[in-house]
C-alpha cells in the first residue's frame, strides 16, 4: 500500500513538473532558430513572399528564420517534410492555394490536408487574370463567351499544368459560362504566356505576376480578373463576375505547422504575422508581387481552406478531370 501510494505521489510530482516545464518552454518560445519551408522553386513568388515573412517574423520573434524551398508535387513535398517534424513551432510551412487543389486533384495523399495541420494565419490572397493577345478580336469576357459558344472546343486556353489552380479556374469559368474550351497544359514557366503572345494559344488563365508586365507593355489584353471584386493593384480591370455572376477564384498563402502546436505558440505566431502585415514596407513589397495582404485567425484560415477543398472537388468531379 505504502509503495503504491509513494509511486502515485512521485508520478503526480513528475507530471506537475513536466507541465510547468512545458508551460515555461511555451512562454519563452522561441529560444532558437526557426525553419520556414515551402513547396516552390527558389526565386519564385512563393519563395520571395516566404522570405518577406521570414524577415518580419525574425525581427518580431528575435530569432533567425531560415527559408527552405522544397519544390515538388504542387507543394506536397514540403507538406510531407513538415509533418516529419515535431509540433514545437521550430518547423513551419508556407502553404498556398495548391494545398486545397491537391486535396481535390489527388486520389490520395500521404497526409490529411486539414487534420494534420495547425493553421496559423493567411499572409494574403491572389487573383488571376484572363488574357488574350493585344490584336485578338476578343475584347471582353462577353466576347470570349460569344466566340466560345459559336465554336465549341475551338478556343484553346493555357495553364501551368493539369490540376493547377489556373486550370481549375478555366474549367470553372467554362462550366459557369456554359461554354466549351480546350485546355492546353504546360509545365509552368513562361511557356504559356509566350505561346499566347506567339499565337499558339487563344486565351490564358494566368497569375498577375506573369501577365502584368506583358499587359503594361501592350503585348496582351486583359479581359478580366478572377476575384469577385476589382483587385487593388489593377483596379481598372473588371471582375469576370460582372459578366458571369458568382464567379470567384482566388489563391492564397499562409502559415501553418504540424497539428498539436501548443495554443500559446499558435497565438504568438499569429500575432507576429499580424504585426508583419501592419508594416507598410512589407505590405508594399507584397502588393508589388500581386498579393492582397491580409491576416486571418487560425479558425478563419481553417474554414477558408475547407471551403476551397469542397469547391475544387466539385469542379474536378463536374469537369471529369482525371485524379492523379
Amino acid at each position: 500500500m505504502l509503495a503504491t501510494a509513494w509511486r502515485t505521489l512521485c508520478a503526480g510530482i513528475l507530471s506537475t513538473f513536466l507541465l510547468i516545464e512545458g508551460a515555461a518552454a511555451q512562454e519563452s518560445y522561441p529560444t532558437r532558430s526557426i525553419l520556414l519551408t515551402h513547396g516552390f522553386a527558389a526565386g519564385g513568388n512563393g519563395d520571395v513572399i516566404s522570405r518577406v515573412f521570414a524577415d518580419g517574423l525574425s525581427t518580431r520573434l528575435k530569432q533567425p528564420v531560415a527559408v527552405e524551398p522544397r519544390p515538388g508535387a504542387g507543394g506536397n513535398t514540403a507538406s510531407a517534410r513538415l509533418l516529419k517534424s515535431p509540433p514545437d513551432g521550430y518547423t513551419l510551412v508556407s502553404l498556398t492555394g495548391a494545398h486545397a487543389v491537391s486535396a481535390a486533384i489527388y486520389k490520395s495523399l500521404s497526409f490529411d490536408p486539414m487534420n494534420d495541420f495547425q493553421m496559423i494565419s493567411t499572409y494574403g490572397y491572389f487573383a488571376f487574370l484572363i488574357a488574350v493577345r493585344s490584336d485578338s478580336a476578343i475584347k471582353s469576357v462577353a466576347d470570349l463567351i460569344k466566340v466560345a459558344k459559336s465554336s465549341p472546343g475551338k478556343l484553346t486556353y493555357s495553364s501551368p499544368g493539369v490540376g493547377s489552380t489556373q486550370h481549375l479556374a478555366g474549367e470553372l469559368f467554362a462550366s459557369m459560362a456554359g461554354v466549351k474550351m480546350t485546355h492546353v497544359p504546360y509545365r509552368g514557366g513562361t511557356g504559356p504566356i509566350m505561346d499566347l503572345i506567339g499565337g499558339q494559344i487563344d486565351v490564358s488563365f494566368e497569375s498577375m505576376s506573369v501577365v502584368e508586365p506583358q499587359y503594361t507593355g501592350g503585348v496582351v489584353r486583359v479581359l478580366g480578373v478572377t476575384s469577385s471584386n476589382r483587385w487593388p493593384s489593377m483596379p481598372e480591370i473588371e471582375p469576370v463576375a460582372t459578366t458571369v455572376p458568382g464567379y470567384d477564384v482566388q489563391s492564397w498563402m499562409g502559415l501553418a505547422s504540424p497539428r498539436g502546436l501548443p495554443q500559446p505558440i499558435v497565438q504568438r505566431l499569429y500575432e507576429a504575422v499580424r504585426s508583419v502585415l501592419a508594416d507598410t514596407g512589407a505590405v508594399e513589397r507584397l502588393r508589388k508581387l500581386g498579393m492582397n495582404p491580409g491576416a486571418s485567425t487560425p479558425k478563419e484560415m481553417e474554414t477558408m481552406i475547407s471551403s476551397q477543398i469542397a469547391k475544387w472537388k466539385k469542379v474536378v468531379a463536374d469537369s471529369k478531370i482525371p485524379q492523379r
